[in-house]
């Protein structure tokens, strides 16, 4: 929408709420759904905080647009109705005059239709998203909470955002669900379902869903929790976080990130929490006391442990433990102390960072979600989630290893639509030829025979690069199943503006963003000397968003 346009806007709909404006302050008596904000990149950031009917709500800092918005953000203000919102802005109050409120945000008619919104990943409405926080499922709903900044498309102001889905693929995004408060801005975390009642909070049989995550300030960070008793819709924060505060134990600010799960065979929590130089283990009855355990060192952020079968063999398990970038140990755990007993192994690379697995889930899947640390050009927001995988243990040559696979679900979104078996490179290319989407998926098995390298481009960028000579995918050392293969298999998922790989039905797996060369119109390309496409069938895909 033209600015001045949206300006005349904006001075009708002040003139009907009654907005009284003053310097670095302006009030709005609520009676719309959101309040849109400008945002301009030419502007620095400036603290803003929100006032309910007197009474503090909210500060953050953003870059309020004086005339023309590089792009539009907003603020779900409809518990709000009937209420008179105070908003004071300590950077150039010119912007105040443009903010408005509306029951539709800026840009809504064209919402995930943009040119660079991913399809079939999830991306948020407005702003920056990192770190997967809280997945869990419950009563028919998989819940996705996330590090989110409402207010920029970089990083800050962290609250959880929150999105739910009833098939682990189309997402509704929901209002966030925490908001930064004066312990701090709400960093990574998990989320359980207290069915026994053991915080206490349960009400008439509605088990609590409650929230663990780190409160962060300039000085420490803590760990703290907040409970739901409306399917994460609202939230109760405790009165008496935060629950640890371990800063004077490991002289570092670096404690951060608790998952927490239900240890069956002791009958207790377990918080595995990322302290300095590893992941720490501590224990508790009630969810509110908490008991330091053990430590494992060799791991940063984001601490993830569950137990797997190999081969689906439940009488045969390993625990998993991994950190945030995509290295894991397999060992034993005791419900106090987890003990390596082989790696770091790594099982996925490129754009992945902080993925966590949902807990309770209702079939023993174990399915995780990771960060795609991306950008969308042009767009108002930044980052994405990468597609639910589902994590198995599988014997290979080397002993139990961490397979990686998009989840079954995902497959409603693919319809074939063309095949060949056995095909020279030149002959795959003629085929992929018809196929100029930026929304595609391509699986095809790759047979070398005079080549040492081979692989697959789009507009000359290398979605495949397979190195037999040095051991490489991409240049990250993987090494085949098979001692003496000369094939490779890959399922390549193109989304926009990304690309998910996964190699060998899920040995290794890695995406990237795309970044096609200047110029460059050749579209997708196998080469490789003398090189066999095998069982190449590519896919169109639907969008997830209505």
């Amino acid at each position: 929408m033209n600015f001045l346009i949206m300006k005349t806007a904006l001075i009708s709909t002040l003139l009907f709420v009654g907005l009284s404006l003053s310097a670095g302050e302006v009030k709005i008596k609520i009676s719309k759904k959101y309040l849109n904000l400008p945002v301009s990149h030419t502007q620095e950031r400036g603290k803003m905080t929100f006032k309910v009917s007197g009474q503090p709500d909210l500060s953050i800092v953003i870059r309020l647009a004086r005339d023309v918005a590089d792009y539009w953000v907003f603020k779900d203000v409809s518990s709000m109705q009937g209420k008179t919102l105070t908003i004071s802005y300590e950077g150039d109050s010119t912007g105040l005059e443009n903010i408005f409120q509306d029951d539709e945000i800026v840009g809504q008619n064209e919402l995930y239709k943009e040119k660079n919104r991913p399809q079939f990943h999830f991306t948020t409405r407005r702003g920056w998203i990192n770190d997967p926080n809280g997945l869990v499922y419950y009563d028919g709903e998989y819940h996705l909470f996330y590090q989110h900044n409402p207010y920029e498309r970089e990083w800050e102001n962290m609250h959880w955002g929150h999105a739910v889905s009833k098939d682990l693929v189309h997402w509704e995004e929901l209002p966030d669900a925490l908001y930064p408060d004066s312990t701090g801005t709400m960093f990574s975390g998990s989320a359980v379902i207290d069915y026994d009642n053991t915080a206490g909070y349960n009400v008439e049989g509605t088990p609590a869903m409650i929230a663990f995550y780190t409160a962060d300030s300039p000085d420490k960070q803590v760990q703290c929790m907040a409970y739901s008793l409306n399917k994460g819709r609202s939230w109760i924060k405790y009165e008496q976080n935060p629950l640890i505060d371990s800063k004077h134990i490991w002289n570092s600010k670096d404690t951060r990130d608790p998952k927490v799960f239900w240890y069956k065979r002791g009958g207790h929590w377990v918080m595995v929490l990322n302290e300095r130089d590893g992941h720490s283990i501590y224990t508790s009855s009630d969810l509110k006391e908490w008991k330091y355990e053990s430590h494992v060192t060799g791991f940063w952020e984001c601490p993830e442990l569950f137990e797997l079968p190999i081969d689906s063999n439940a009488d045969n398990t390993k625990w998993v433990m991994y950190g945030a970038s995509g290295t894991y140990m397999l060992g034993s755990f005791d419900g106090k102390v987890f003990t390596p007993e082989s790696g770091k192994y790594l099982y996925t690379s490129g754009s992945i960072y902080a993925a966590q697995t949902f807990t309770n889930m209702p079939d023993g899947r174990r399915v995780q979600i990771g960060w795609g640390r991306l950008n969308h050009p042009e767009m108002p927001f930044n980052g994405m989630m990468l597609l639910p995988t589902e994590l198995t243990l599988r014997t290979t040559k080397d002993g139990p290893r961490l397979y990686n696979v998009p989840v079954a679900e995902t497959e409603q979104l693919f319809t074939s639509a063309k095949q060949g078996k056995e095909l020279t490179a030149a002959q795959a290319n003629e085929l992929l030829d018809e196929f100029n989407d930026d929304v595609l998926r391509i699986k095809a098995t790759l047979k070398l025979s005079h080549a040492t390298s081979a692989g697959l481009n789009l507009h000359g960028q290398r979605l495949l690069d397979y190195d037999l000579n040095h051991t490489t995918i991409n240049g990250t050392f993987y090494s085949p199943e098979e001692l003496t293969s000369m094939e490779i298999t890959a399922d390549i998922y193109i989304d926009r503006t990304n690309a998910e790989v996964f190699i060998d039905g899920g040995a290794y797996s890695y995406s990237m963003g795309l970044k096609p060369e200047a110029g460059n119109t050749e579209g997708f390309h196998f080469w490789g000397n003398n090189i066999e496409v095998k069982n190449l069938e590519v896919f169109r895909a639907q969008s997830i968003w209505k």
